[in-house]
C-alpha cells in the first residue's frame, strides 16, 4: 500500500501550489478518496499510517504564510483535517453489529434458515459473550478482529446483525464490582452443574 497516496492528490497539489482553482472539487475528490480508503478491504492498520501522515502534513501546512487572497485555501486545509481525525475516529471504534432477529413474513417467528441454532436469551448476553470470546484470543490464536468474529457468531446463533457496541456501552456502565453478570451466570451455573454430577456419582457407589 502507498502510504502517502492521499499526499498526491490533486486537492493537495493544489493547496501546496496556493493557485487560483476549484478548491470545492479538488476537496470532494480528497474526501472520497479517503473514504474509499477507509471502507476498502486494505489492512486497517496500514490505512491508519496513512491518516496519520496525511494529518501531520494538513496540520503542519504553512497556510498563515499564505496572502490574504489565498485565504480560501486555509479554510479548506481545516475542513480536510477535520474530515482526515473524523474518519480516524471511526476506524478507531469498534465496529460490531447490533442484534437483530430475523423475522418470516408469514408467522413472524424468528428464522435464520442458514444456521439450526438460535439465540433465545437477551440480546445483551449473547454480546457479553461475544467479547469474552474475543478477550480470550481462543479463536484463530486471537488473529481475528472483534469486526470479523462478531457477525459470524451473530450467524451462527440465527441473529441478524448491524451494530452493537451500544450493548458494549451498557455494559461498561455497569455500576457492580463485576460487570459481566452473563458470565458470572455462567460460571456459576457450570460449577452447580459439576457439584450435581459429582454427587450422583458418590450416591451410584
Amino acid at each position: 500500500m502507498n502510504y502517502f497516496l492521499l499526499a498526491e492528490t490533486e486537492f493537495f497539489r493544489r493547496i501546496n501550489e496556493a493557485g487560483d482553482c476549484n478548491m470545492e472539487t479538488a476537496y470532494t475528490a480528497f474526501a472520497t478518496q479517503v473514504i474509499e480508503l477507509c471502507s476498502g478491504n486494505v489492512d486497517t492498520n496500514r490505512t491508519i499510517i496513512a491518516l496519520a501522515y496525511i494529518e501531520i502534513e494538513l496540520q503542519h501546512h504553512p497556510v498563515r504564510n499564505l496572502p490574504e487572497e489565498k485565504r480560501e485555501v486555509a479554510a479548506y486545509i481545516s475542513k480536510a483535517l477535520s474530515f482526515v481525525r473524523k474518519m480516524q475516529k471511526f476506524l478507531a471504534a469498534p465496529q460490531v453489529p447490533p442484534l437483530i432477529p430475523i423475522r418470516t413474513s408469514s408467522d413472524n417467528t424468528t428464522e435464520n434458515p442458514a444456521s439450526p441454532l438460535q439465540w433465545t436469551g437477551n440480546a445483551i448476553d449473547l454480546v457479553e459473550l461475544i467479547y469474552g470470546i474475543n478477550e480470550m484470543g481462543c479463536i484463530n490464536n486471537g488473529n481475528m478482529p472483534l469486526k470479523q468474529l462478531a457477525p459470524l457468531l451473530y450467524k451462527i446463533f440465527g441473529v441478524e446483525s448491524k451494530d452493537c457496541y451500544r450493548f458494549y456501552i451498557d455494559i461498561k456502565r455497569r455500576k457492580n464490582e463485576s460487570r459481566t453478570y452473563f458470565l458470572n451466570r455462567m460460571q456459576e451455573k457450570l460449577n452447580e452443574r459439576m457439584l450435581r454430577d459429582e454427587e450422583m456419582e458418590r450416591m451410584r457407589r
